[in-house]
C-alpha cells in the first residue's frame, strides 16, 4: 500500500527472478499502462510515475522457436 503513496517508484530488474520475455513483457505492459493478471507486478500500471532500471547483460536477446 505504501508504494502507492510515493511520488516515484524505481523498478529494479537484475535479471535473476525473470527471464529474458518476462522482463520485456513486464517493462510493456506497465509502460503501455495494461494491468494484466499473468504479471502480477503490472499492477503499477495505474501509478502516474514508474522507471525501469536493467542490468543489461540481463537483457541478452530474445527469439521465438518452434517446438
Amino acid at each position: 500500500m505504501e508504494t502507492w503513496k510515493a511520488g516515484k517508484v524505481s523498478i529494479w530488474h537484475p535479471g535473476h527472478h525473470d527471464n529474458k520475455f518476462g522482463m520485456r513483457r513486464t517493462t510493456l505492459v506497465i509502460s503501455k499502462r495494461m494491468p494484466d493478471a499473468d504479471v502480477p507486478m503490472s499492477l503499477l500500471a495505474d501509478h502516474p510515475n514508474v522507471q525501469f532500471n536493467f542490468y543489461r547483460p540481463a537483457i541478452g536477446s530474445c527469439a521465438t522457436e518452434m517446438r
